[in-house]
């Protein structure tokens, strides 16, 4: 059984991913789009392409098509019927199908382990797990390690004081520090 908290923590671990009050319903929003909403009687509406709602429909016996004014807009998905890691899964298509073409595909890249190149660029030396987590957090050049505290990057799952260090190393040679 998965809760409000986790679905929280998923859709806000997603790059630009805001959450509000929508009608007293909470939403989570990318750039403005909504991509998640839970209803009072505690059913996720994932708002997705009827590609992909066609898969999720196919994968997932407990989802149902969400439409609106007759026409397919997503899914639906009982929070209590999925665990955390099919949420979070779910969660991310609906954000990916919602998500302004350049920051899905650069979510993409991140799940491939694909840093861009450059003078900014993160250190290979990190590792693909560090470098994954990085990219997936939005985190894409030295520059924007900068801007994080420690404690926020070993959040990060698969950046570790290892990675740390190396990520230190970098920003110094570069006059940075990691933001306190």
């Amino acid at each position: 059984m998965t809760t409000v908290r986790q679905l929280r923590k998923a859709a806000l671990s997603l790059p630009e991913a805001v959450e509000g009050k929508r009608f007293g319903t909470l939403t989570f929003r990318v750039r403005d789009k909504g991509f998640a909403t839970l209803t009072d009687d505690g059913l996720v509406q994932l708002y997705m392409s009827d590609e992909v709602a066609a898969q999720v429909l196919e994968r997932f016996p407990v989802a149902e098509r969400l439409t609106r004014s007759g026409k397919p807009i997503g899914v639906t998905v009982p929070l209590a019927a999925v665990n955390g890691m099919q949420l979070n899964a779910l969660v991310e298509k609906a954000w990916l199908c919602r998500a302004p073409k350049r920051l899905a595909a650069a979510r993409l890249a991140a799940h491939r382990g694909v840093a861009p190149a450059g003078e900014d660029a993160l250190p290979s030396r990190i590792g693909k797990p560090a470098t994954r987590a990085l990219l997936a957090a939005g985190v894409l050049t030295l520059t924007d390690v900068a801007a994080r505290s420690e404690a926020e990057l070993l959040a990060l799952h698969g950046v570790g004081p290892r990675a740390i260090g190396i990520l230190r190393e970098a920003l110094a040679e570069r006059g940075l520090e990691l933001a306190p």
